[in-house]
């Protein structure tokens, strides 16, 4: 009998079907735009507002800086600090700070989970922050308010661990697309630094986001570039050669700001001193700076602005890129809450316009106009600092609407991107999460190895014998315990060695060593140990490289604790994958 073939005469019905399963994420990803959306229009007016109750005024500082008397420049830096440290040090510690870090490791460690209250603090703190004088941007709050509106739809729709994140990341998006008028980028930024997925699950939502949060935007403050940038097109093809030295240039001032950022932050735990004076003292440093350059406050695109437009001396741009460094790192460390992305791109002006002047005096029938190195250092600096070229070369365009500048952008932003990692092993974002001991380089598996603690899988304090027991006190404790080791502690209780089954072979054959030796003589003393606080993937590496299955656990005092085994780890990390599996099944 001939086979029949069997046709399906309804294949729409599994279009249909593809169709609703994507169809929720994309209303929750809508709902996360209109909600990131607003929150960014909120966070622009909160920003005016306090510069207003500061300054009596909202407009660029530039503007107005000079008919302010000396005091009203100097202290209202530092009672925004003030203010800032306390919300920050009772609302929410993960509020203080540029933001973009701690959103990475909720995605990569807590399955995109951030706590409901950091959207309203982070609002608080950085509008306060950057509206009385802090040398910060706001793209990095924006990116934890908009993070944390997506995490906060996700956990109220109960969304499984895959969605959640990439809700997050719609969050990313939204906010940075709504705040720089860059939809493109709001997007590439999510999927390349946040997500690390361009895949079409997490790409969709994402796009609605940005979209849905940029349209909401320009209805509020209209569509037009961030920066007014000179018109540039190539002359020659020397002219392009120059560019790749100016991403070695960029790379190098990125990479000493990524470095004084940090090593400011350890000069700053070092004081130990309340959180509120901490942050009111790096305001009152930031107000004396700006006595004398008040280009550096805030977002400083009203100083960009002339840099792109070659109105400033190259005297006072060398000045001002090591002085925004310093201000921006003192301003952070301090307790102060606000993004890095600004400041890089006021950085990268700064030193795009040292070299622009530099070329164009070298060679000034190549390079007729200066600030054009201004502008695709911006981009430079960008890429150099967060490792993201792609994001850096659209930002830097939709910033701009300057298409032309597209081939050097691309050049410079690529090398940056190249120098820099090659120097530092981490970017502005990723060295603070590595400095925690949390590598976003590692696989899944790490990552749940280091969620836990060793003191959350040891057992309990294991029966311990005296170090002086008799050798027969030692084998009647392994005949009654049918335990594959024993831990000796001295009078203090401290772990002092361990016997294995190994140990005793070399006693059970001779004769009369009962009589004359101790628990302590065959035991082991030369051991390894672990902390409560380590994590269990750091006692798996132990455990490995002494080729062990189980570790003693000690307190500070040297005092047994607990014991580890290799055995519980597995059961545990078991446990974390089939969750997960069961959540994204769901």
């Amino acid at each position: 009998m001939p086979q029949q073939k069997v046709c399906n005469s309804r294949p729409w019905l599994g279009v249909s079907s593809r169709i609703n399963a994507h169809t929720p994420m994309i209303l929750f990803a809508l709902g996360v735009g209109v909600f990131a959306g607003y929150g960014s229009v909120v966070f622009r007016h909160a920003i005016d507002a306090v510069q207003v109750l500061f300054y009596q005024n909202g407009s660029d500082f530039l503007e107005f800086y000079d008919t302010l008397p000396w005091y009203a420049i100097l202290f209202p830096p530092a009672v925004g600090g003030a203010i800032v440290g306390f919300l920050t040090s009772k609302g929410a510690p993960e509020a203080k700070g540029h933001g973009v870090p701690e959103v990475m490791e909720a995605v990569a460690l807590r399955d995109g989970v951030i706590r409901k209250r950091v959207a309203a603090v982070k609002i608080a703190a950085s509008a306060i922050c950057i509206g009385s004088g802090g040398s910060v941007g706001r793209e990095g709050p924006i990116v934890q308010i908009g993070s944390s509106i997506g995490s906060t739809v996700g956990q109220l729709l109960k969304v499984n661990r895959t969605n959640q994140k990439i809700l997050v990341g719609c969050g990313a998006a939204a906010g940075i697309a709504a705040t720089f008028n860059a939809p493109v980028a709001g997007i590439i930024f999510a999927l390349e630094i946040l997500l690390g997925d361009f895949g079409f699950a997490a790409f969709s939502p994402v796009v609605i986001s940005s979209v849905t949060a940029t349209a909401i935007s320009r209805h509020y403050f209209g569509d037009f570039p961030a920066f007014i940038s000179p018109v540039y097109e190539l002359g020659s093809f020397w002219e392009l050669g120059l560019f790749p030295v100016l991403g070695v240039f960029s790379a190098l001032v990125a990479v000493l700001f990524v470095l004084t950022l940090y090593k400011m932050e350890d000069l700053s735990d070092l004081l130990d001193i309340p959180s509120v004076l901490k942050a009111a003292l790096g305001g009152l440093c930031i107000g004396g700076i700006l006595l004398m350059f008040p280009q550096i406050m805030g977002v400083g695109y009203g100083a960009i602005t002339l840099s792109l437009m070659d109105k400033m001396a190259w005297g006072t741009m060398l000045i001002l890129i090591f002085l925004k460094i310093f201000a921006t790192s003192l301003t952070i460390s301090s307790g102060g809450s606000g993004g890095i992305f600004a400041p890089s791109l006021f950085i990268g002006a700064m030193t795009g316009g040292v070299f622009g002047v530099a070329v164009h005096y070298l060679f000034p029938a190549v390079v007729p106009t200066p600030g054009v190195f201004a502008l695709v250092a911006m981009g430079g600096l960008v890429a150099g600092t967060t490792y993201a070229p792609i994001t850096a070369i659209l930002i830097i365009f939709e910033l701009t609407s300057n298409y032309h500048i597209i081939l050097p952008l691309m050049l410079t932003c690529i090398i940056s991107t190249l120098i820099a990692s090659s120097i530092s092993p981490g970017s502005i974002y990723t060295m603070k999460l590595m400095r925690r001991g949390v590598d976003l380089r590692d696989g899944m598996e790490q990552n749940i190895l280091k969620k836990y603690k060793v003191k959350d899988l040891m057992q309990p304090v294991p029966d311990a014998l005296f170090e002086g027991a008799s050798l027969k006190q030692v084998f009647e404790t392994f005949r009654m315990k049918n335990a594959p080791y024993l831990h000796l502690v001295d009078k203090k209780g401290e772990l002092s060695g361990i016997i294995s089954f190994r140990d005793l072979r070399s006693v059970l054959a001779e004769e009369y060593l009962d009589h004359l030796l101790i628990a302590k003589d065959i035991a082991t003393t030369c051991i390894e140990t672990a902390r409560g606080d380590d994590t269990v993937l750091v006692a798996l590496h132990r455990m490995a490289e002494f080729g062990i299955c189980q570790l003693p656990v000690v307190g500070v005092d040297g005092k047994l604790i607990g014991t580890l085994r290799e055995q519980d780890v597995l059961a545990a990390y078991d446990q974390s994958v089939v969750g997960m599996q069961l959540q994204d099944a769901a």
